[in-house]
């Protein structure tokens, strides 16, 4: 079971490297950002607000923010002109989740511990706080030209990048053929065009935006793309895997929903074992990739291994 031994030298590895409280340094700075750009609960319409706030401020990994700074620091970035692009991806990412849980969706009362959007507000609040959320993603954006109007190009090419990544040829296109699908037993081909779409795209987004903002070239920015596109590919799977062995206590939400949503995963494809295999095999070809940039880029190396080998 080599896969096994090399998540147990991992496991090993992170608590000497003292991940964790790096980890847990880097996420109390997103959850300081969020808070900072979350809308002031005012108004007649002060209930999507407060939808919204409930929405994105149920934890979680917080793994496409902390991407996207980790990318903006490697490659020189200094300045907070990174910060309303982390609160957008994560705001996109969260209205994904919510929507996600709707009852014409996967239909799951718990997401991340506690009962989901449209079971707490309703179902027509939930739609509507996922609208809101994706919507004021953009306006958040937006403000980075307030801080920083001299770098008017790079956030314009980053707003590209980030509408590009969450629309139809990215996370949205992902999901609609992954819904179509469901109750049918697909190809390899197709579950890896779903993957590359609804999980891959919002984590290249997240690296290839905190390059641009950076400054990096066109050829750094097109690899971060390739790198985190395997990481995308090796987190979901890794999901799958999780959704077979994990439990409710600790994902946070329920567990054997791919075998009751009748999806095919790569699990169902490859087994437990082999799909293991895979998501080790592309998170060490990303690693080398992310190397081979040069830079201080311990942290997120350590990162792109622990997405893989976490269980949660």
């Amino acid at each position: 079971m080599k896969w096994k031994r090399k998540s147990l030298f991992w496991t090993k590895m992170v608590k000497r490297m003292n991940f964790k409280e790096e980890y847990q340094r880097r996420l109390d700075s997103v959850e300081t950002v969020l808070r900072n750009y979350l809308p002031e609960q005012t108004g007649k319409q002060r209930i999507i607000m407060e939808a919204m706030e409930y929405s994105l401020l149920a934890g979680g990994k917080r793994i496409r923010p902390i991407l996207m700074k980790e990318s903006y620091d490697l490659f020189g970035g200094n300045g907070q002109i990174i910060e309303p692009f982390m609160a957008a991806i994560e705001m996109i990412h969260t209205y994904s989740l919510v929507h996600d849980d709707l009852p014409a969706m996967d239909n799951d009362e718990y997401r991340r511990g506690r009962k989901t959007t449209h079971i707490v507000y309703g179902e027509d609040i939930g739609i509507l706080a996922g609208d809101a959320l994706l919507n004021y993603a953009f306006e958040t954006a937006c403000t980075a030209f307030d801080l920083e109007p001299s770098e008017s190009r790079q956030i314009g090419q980053a707003l590209q990048i980030l509408a590009k990544k969450a629309g139809i040829y990215g996370m949205i296109g992902g999901q609609v053929v992954d819904v179509k699908e469901s109750g049918h037993k697909i190809s390899e081909e197709t579950l890896n065009f779903i993957y590359r779409l609804k999980t891959s795209a919002l984590i290249e987004s997240s690296v290839m935006v905190g390059a641009v903002l950076a400054g990096a070239s066109d050829k750094e920015v097109s690899l971060m793309e390739e790198i985190a596109g395997k990481i995308g590919l090796a987190f979901q799977i890794q999901d799958d895997i999780l959704d077979v062995t994990g439990t409710t206590e600790k994902l946070g939400k329920p567990v054997h929903s791919d075998e009751k949503n009748e999806k095919t995963t790569y699990v169902t494809w490859r087994g437990l074992e082999d799909s293991g295999k895979e998501a080790a095999r592309l998170t060490e070809e990303a690693v080398a990739s992310l190397e081979s940039i040069g830079g201080d880029g311990r942290f997120l190396v350590e990162l792109l291994r622990w997405l893989v080998y976490r269980e949660n």
